[in-house]
C-alpha cells in the first residue's frame, strides 16, 4: 500500500489562515473550516484476486477452473474540518489545542482499468468448466468488499492523522503559536457505502 499527503495544499490553507489573530478563537476555527477539503491523504492499495470454479458430477469434483487478476483500488482520506466548532480549540498565550473529527474516506476508487489477468496461472477453461465474465465480476466484487471491510486494518488512520498534524503543527507555527496540541475525537475510520462493480463485460484487460 502506497500514501502520499496532498502537501500542496499547504500553501492554499496557509492563504486562508494569515490574517488570523492567534487569540481570535472563533476567526481561527473559522479559517480552518473554510480548508475543509484540503487535509486529505491518498492511499493505493494492490489487491490480488483470486478465485475457482469446480464441475461436479454425482457429487464428485471431476474438474476446476482457475482465475487470478491483480488489481489496484485508490483510497483518499480526509478531515471534515466544517464541523469544527469553537468547542473543539482552546487558545491560551502561544498555546492552541485542536480537537479534529475523525479520519474518514472521501472517496474510495476500484476502477477496471487496473485490473489485470495472469494468463499463466489461470485456467478458465477446463475440462466442462468455463469461468465466465459473470464468474469474474463476482471474484472482484468480492475481492473489493475484502478491502472495504479490511480499511480499518491497514494503517490508513494512524498514517492520515500523522500527516494531518504535520500540516496543521505548521501551519500553526508560521501563526506564532510554539505550543501545539493536535487530537482527533475518534480512532476510527469512517467509511461510507460505495457503488460495487457494474460493469462486468470491462473487468479485465488482456
Amino acid at each position: 500500500m502506497k500514501c502520499c499527503a496532498t502537501y500542496w495544499s499547504w500553501l492554499l490553507v496557509m492563504v486562508f489562515l494569515s490574517g488570523c489573530k492567534k487569540d481570535d478563537r472563533a476567526m481561527v476555527v473559522g479559517k480552518i473550516q473554510q480548508a475543509s477539503d484540503l487535509a486529505t491523504t491518498e492511499f493505493l492499495i494492490d489487491k490480488v484476486v483470486f478465485g475457482t470454479k469446480t464441475k461436479k458430477l454425482l457429487f464428485l469434483d471431476i474438474s476446476q477452473a482457475r482465475f487470478l487478476a491483480y488489481s489496484k483500488a485508490s483510497v483518499k482520506t480526509g478531515v471534515d474540518l466544517s464541523s469544527l466548532s469553537a468547542e473543539d480549540v482552546t487558545i491560551k498565550g502561544e498555546m492552541i489545542s485542536l480537537k479534529l473529527p475523525p479520519i474518514e474516506v472521501v472517496n474510495f476508487s476500484y476502477p477496471p482499468a487496473s485490473f489485470r489477468e495472469d494468463s499463466l496461472i489461470s485456467d478458465t477453461k477446463a475440462f466442462l468448466n468455463t469461468i465466465r465474465v459473470r464468474d469474474q465480476e463476482e471474484f472482484f466484487r468480492l475481492a473489493e468488499l475484502d478491502i472495504r471491510s479490511n480499511l480499518q486494518y491497514m494503517g490508513i488512520v494512524k498514517t492520515s492523522q500523522q500527516h494531518t498534524r504535520k500540516m496543521f503543527e505548521t501551519l500553526l507555527k508560521s501563526l506564532g503559536y510554539r505550543e501545539i496540541y493536535i487530537a482527533f475525537k475518534s480512532d476510527d475510520l469512517l467509511i461510507p457505502q460505495v457503488n460495487l462493480l457494474e460493469e462486468p463485460d470491462q473487468l479485465v484487460n488482456p
